[in-house]
């Protein structure tokens, strides 16, 4: 009776492991596709099914290998375009029937990490190979790299220490804006009916809106994402921390199951996502050590646990509370060019979100996954109007709260700022340019405020008037 029973157990391992055998045995390395970003490059062997790898580096000469497990090399690996990569050329040998290895030959010695994704709805099964621009080990040595089966949602870079920001000199500064492009590279984001793909629209606003910003003085606006490259999510505020920013937006489309669904929406950070953390930080200490970088330069490596989480729970109800108020200004804006899904700011645990020291809001631009949406999401003149309903909340928001030592500030304490936006209804033997001489603004600021190619206006049409400066330099 135990004879039998082991007897079927052996059987039926020996058919599973014939199953996997088989599964692996069938996929084939159908494309590799890859790009590179400030920091990294990526690569995508693009696979027709699971497979199982391992991969290490050797140096002089640097190169990384990787063996493949239950995969045939189907395309060829000499068509890639290696300018500006730490990338050599790539080259493979089938080492058995269904065992696959591939060399990166590098000019530079390179931190890897790779990873396996499932089928998406735009890619098949995939291994993905991040090579981040760092030293590589002990010279001659043969050095195990990170290799992580299964599917985590993204890769994890290595952590950088904390950049402390030097004091500020100038009683004058920029207030700056970083701007994130959600999604990128390997991650297209939503897809839109025709194919339109969220990382491509989110990246053109995200551009316009940079370009918007940086016309205002006393603004700057700054890229996390500057191409068709991924960022890890905590990489994105790690980037607008070290750029010193004072704020931070993350431009999206959404998407939904229903193409019906419509309309723009704001999101900050929820309760209970600020509470988790706050304990996270804590809990890190090599993130303690210059937390509150952003804005206050303040360090929490020289205080006890207890005053610690009092200064880091300050920071983020404040970060929080301004989010929230600017969040607010921009959604207010967005509707007036624009249907909102939500007329208040909705509040989610978005990773993006959570930087305790900057305030961070999330912008859906539209349901990228609505036709009508999709198609006024792509064209410049909707992109241009999106970017203006933003950059004015922004500008609304420091007008009122202005970081101390910034330009802005300097106007408000001169008595300087007169007042914010407001509205015009054109009448009777008005012009552009006399418009602009009244309100005391720019006729380049006017025409971008209302998306004007021209000086053109019509009589009965509605003009918003940005936030007028009486001095135009300190």
């Amino acid at each position: 009776m135990r004879l039998g029973m082991r007897l079927r157990t052996l059987v039926c391992g020996i058919w599973a492991m014939l199953a996997v055998t088989q599964v692996l045995a069938a996929s084939d390395v159908r494309s590799v596709r890859l790009w590179r970003a400030p920091d990294n490059t990526r690569l995508v062997f693009d696979l027709s099914g699971p497979v199982q790898h391992n991969l290490f580096t050797l140096t002089a000469p640097d190169r990384i290998v990787i063996d493949v497990n239950g995969a045939k090399l189907a395309t060829p690996l000499d068509q890639l375009a290696l300018q500006n990569t730490p990338i050599k050329g790539l080259r493979s040998a089938q080492r058995n029937e269904d065992n696959l290895r591939v060399v990166i030959d590098l000019t530079a010695g390179v931190t890897p990490k790779s990873f396996t994704l499932e089928p998406n709805q735009q890619y098949g099964h995939r291994l993905v190979v991040d090579l981040y621009d760092q030293p590589s080990a002990v010279p001659g040595r043969e050095v195990p790299a990170t290799t992580t089966a299964g599917t985590p949602a993204a890769p994890v870079s290595p952590t950088l220490p904390a950049i402390k920001l030097p004091p500020i000199t100038s009683s004058k500064r920029d207030i700056v804006i970083a701007v994130d492009a959600g999604h990128g590279g390997e991650d297209p984001g939503a897809i839109g009916p025709k194919g339109t793909r969220e990382k491509d629209v989110v990246l053109s606003i995200a551009k316009e809106l940079q370009r918007q910003i940086n016309e205002e003085k006393g603004f700057r606006a700054e890229l996390v994402r500057t191409g068709d490259y991924f960022i890890p999510l905590r990489k994105r505020t790690e980037i607008a921390r070290n750029k010193g920013a004072d704020m931070f937006i993350s431009v999206h489309a959404d998407a939904a199951p229903r193409s019906s669904a419509f309309g723009a929406s704001v999101y900050a950070l929820s309760e209970r996502g600020a509470t988790s953390e706050t304990a996270r930080w804590l809990a890190d200490s090599e993130n303690r050590s210059d937390l509150i970088g952003g804005a206050g330069h303040v360090s929490l490596d020289d205080k006890d646990r207890m005053l610690a989480g009092v200064l880091l729970d300050l920071s983020m109800t404040a970060s929080l509370s301004s989010s929230l108020n600017v969040g607010q200004k921009v959604l207010s804006n967005m509707g007036r060019i624009a249907p909102l899904h939500k007329r208040r700011v909705e509040q989610a645990g978005f990773m993006v979100l959570k930087s305790p020291d900057i305030p961070s809001i999330l912008v859906e631009t539209g349901f990228i996954s609505n036709p009508s949406e999709a198609a006024k999401l792509q064209t410049a003149s909707h992109q241009r109007a999106l970017a203006t309903s933003i950059s004015t909340g922004v500008r609304q928001f420091f007008q009122e709260n202005p970081p101390p030592g910034t330009y802005i500030a300097w106007l408000r304490d001169q008595g300087k700022i007169v007042q914010g936006p407001r509205e015009h209804v054109v009448r009777s033997g008005e012009s552009l340019a006399l418009l602009a001489e009244r309100y005391e603004v720019s006729l380049a600021a006017l025409r971008s405020a209302n998306q004007l190619k021209g000086d053109v206006i019509k009589v009965g049409q509605t003009l918003s008037i940005p936030a007028t400066t009486l001095a135009a330099q300190p």
